[in-house]
């Protein structure tokens, strides 16, 4: 009994404390620009990041992760969405960079999210590990469901956004062939007026 109260007590605190941190941003990425997040960990740390592209042209743009050293540790061009994740190999600082230099005039809007695991730690017995194993799992899941639900939330913002603006412009445009309308009608009044009365003087 204590065992198993104990598992759950190691369960809780690794809950707390174990499962690192996950930071979501939004960022605008303007044309012939890059924007770069910065974090610093301990060697050993695993770090991840996942992305998508929200609004701007073809919803694509240049990924690229740099470690302390320089070294490029993962870089692709012209992606939608994409997840990656690696273990800091030095302490020190890394980049994650995003860049739209190949757009010529059309920003990104782009969500991404940074998940910084817990430093290693020494080995606490199977049993610990196995727990470890299975809430890093955990929280993997959850986080994909969190950055999908924000994705969601995102998009529907935008379409919001872009259904209000076509319905502002459909009604403006729709006053505008009243007004051109009206015109019209009174014109022609007008005329067939002038003509009809030319006609009597006649």
């Amino acid at each position: 009994m204590r065992q198993q109260m104990g598992l759950w007590g190691l369960l809780g605190a690794l809950l707390v404390l174990g499962v690192g941190q996950a930071r979501a941003y939004y960022v605008t990425v303007d044309a012939h620009a890059e924007e770069c997040f910065f974090e610093h960990v301990d060697a050993g740390t695993k770090l991840g990041l996942s992305f998508q592209i929200a609004e701007g042209g073809f919803l694509d743009i240049d990924v690229r992760i740099v470690g302390p050293d320089a070294k490029v540790i993962y870089e692709e061009e012209r992606l939608t969405s994409g997840k990656y994740s690696f273990a800091a190999h030095t302490v020190g600082t890394y980049s994650f960079c995003f860049s739209n230099k190949m757009s010529t005039m059309t920003p990104k809007v782009v969500m991404f999210d940074v998940a910084v695991g817990e430093p290693p730690k020494p080995a606490e017995g199977e049993t610990a590990n196995k727990l470890e194993d299975m809430i890093r799992e955990l929280t993997a899941s959850l986080t994909a469901v969190k950055q999908e639900q924000d994705y969601m939330q995102l998009r529907d913002r935008i379409h919001r956004a872009i259904n209000e603006s076509t319905n502002s412009r459909v009604a403006i445009w729709s006053g505008f062939e009243a007004v051109v309308l009206v015109a019209m009608t009174m014109g022609q009044v007008f005329y067939l007026k002038r003509f009809f009365e030319v006609r009597r003087v006649v």
